[in-house]
């Protein structure tokens, strides 16, 4: 048996050789169906947020594309849905089940706990104590309760969060074209790696220090020789800034909502949040990327 996790941006596999994550963009012709097929000869339990990219009409037609796509290579699959039930065939609960899945895992281990999972291009936040109210949970039901915060630690448009910085002494506006995003920001104030870094940049350039600090002085209409280091990062700071208040706070008030046991942290930002609000991380108590886990909870909870 081997879990996969079809995102928009990323496909993640975790079978008996650990886990594997692959650059698969949705919403550009995709690879997908060719990249399963490297995984040939195991059976097969999948969950998917890829549904919602712009490349689909709606999210029937992306979970049909998604279901097809993984049975050309495992025709006996079975899907992990939004009820917390598995399906063989393509319905409306397989949209967005991958951060259930995950709760599914670890509320039987940890009932009284919650997850901050903050991957690409999302943070979920899942209070385990009420799993049973979580069933059925779409993702606008879950923006409106707190639950789903739009942003992550690499596809983020820099200006959707912070609006200025201060350059030179003096206020500086962010213009909203799409320069730069969090990966850049995250790179450059050593959050992730060159190999972390696995989104394409927005300019479709190298990722690199002198790059992603160059995308970042654009944020203000500049040249990194305009404003100097010390002024793209400043833009990456007030982003930061932004960034790490909107997730601790969100998490502060679900915690003080639902419950008082351990936060568990997962997804790519796992590294740099387990820090900050005090929690573990699901890397320690998987032993797999963080970025993984709702594969390795797919693959875990059909077995089981």
């Amino acid at each position: 048996m081997i879990g996969i996790d079809v995102g928009g941006a990323n496909l993640k596999v975790v079978d008996d050789d650990g886990a594997h994550i692959h650059y698969c963009p949705l919403w550009r012709e995709s690879n997908l169906a060719e990249i399963l097929a490297h995984y040939r000869g195991n059976d097969a339990a999948a969950v998917m947020s890829g549904e919602l990219t712009d490349g689909f009409f709606n999210k029937t037609e992306g979970i049909a594309y998604i279901v097809r796509a993984v049975r050309k290579t495992f025709p006996n699959s079975i899907f992990y849905g939004t009820d917390g039930k598995f399906h063989r065939n393509a319905c409306p609960e397989l949209a967005a089940a991958n951060w259930l899945a995950s709760a599914d895992y670890l509320q039987q281990i940890y009932p009284d706990s919650m997850m901050l999972d903050i991957g690409s291009t999302t943070a979920d936040i899942v209070p385990f104590t009420k799993f049973s109210e979580l069933l059925g949970m779409t993702d606008i039901i879950r923006l409106q309760r707190g639950y789903l915060i739009y942003t992550g630690m690499l596809r983020t448009p820099v200006a959707t969060l912070a609006n200025a910085a201060v350059i030179g002494g003096t206020r500086t506006p962010f213009s909203t074209e799409y320069f730069a995003c969090s990966g850049d920001v995250h790179y450059v104030l050593g959050h992730i790696t060159n190999t972390e870094y696995t989104v394409a940049t927005p300019d479709g350039k190298e990722v690199s220090r002198d790059a992603c600090l160059r995308r970042l002085a654009r944020i203000v209409c500049a040249d990194l020789e305009e404003i100097g280091e010390n002024g793209a990062l400043a833009v990456a700071k007030a982003f930061w800034d932004a960034q790490k208040n909107l997730i601790c706070n969100a998490v502060a008030k679900v915690a003080a909502e639902t419950t008082r046991g351990t936060i568990l942290v997962g997804g790519i930002g796992s590294p740099i949040f387990t820090e900050i609000i005090g929690g573990i991380s699901l890397i320690d108590i998987v032993g797999i990327p963080a970025a993984a886990f709702p594969a390795f909870a797919v693959k875990e909870i059909a077995e089981r």
